[in-house]
């Protein structure tokens, strides 16, 4: 098997070609061709496809934020028990203080420096685009969705 390109703040983000391109795509400009379709010809029959297309599209993309969700809380978890092991005693009572945006941005950080982002994080307020500018060694996430 093929080694997997090392993740970097560069090259972190993923797209997921089958979704984006073709899933996406098509729900979307299927539900433009309706709205089109009911606006030249109005009939009981377009504003049909139109309501059928509008609900499709809209659960492609609700089910797309549900999964998004349910990983965002399941990263959650995963950091507040990682720092919970990391964290020296003074910071461990301070993870509570990290907002969500900060854990899952926390979770590329290395074992080896997270402690020291995770404590400059909480004194200087830092955003998630920050805290991953900050990281100097990467901990890959390959599986996100």
């Amino acid at each position: 098997m093929a080694e997997k390109k090392p993740q970097t703040f560069a090259n972190h983000t993923r797209l997921d070609p089958p979704f984006h391109f073709f899933v996406l795509p098509v729900f979307g400009l299927t539900a433009i061709a309706a709205t089109i379709h009911f606006i030249w010809r109005p009939s009981w029959h377009s504003a049909a496809f139109f309501v059928i297309s509008v609900a499709a599209a809209t659960a492609v993309v609700k089910a797309r934020m549900y999964a998004l969700r349910v990983q965002d809380r399941v990263i959650r978890l995963e950091e507040r028990l990682r720092l919970s092991i990391l964290l020296p005693e003074p910071l461990r009572g301070r993870i509570p203080e990290l907002s969500e945006e900060q854990l899952i941005a926390l979770r590329f950080a290395s074992d080896g420096e997270v402690a020291k982002l995770a404590e400059r994080t909480l004194s200087e307020k830092l955003s998630r685009a920050d805290i991953k500018k900050a990281i100097q060694v990467w901990r890959p996430d390959y599986w996100r969705v």
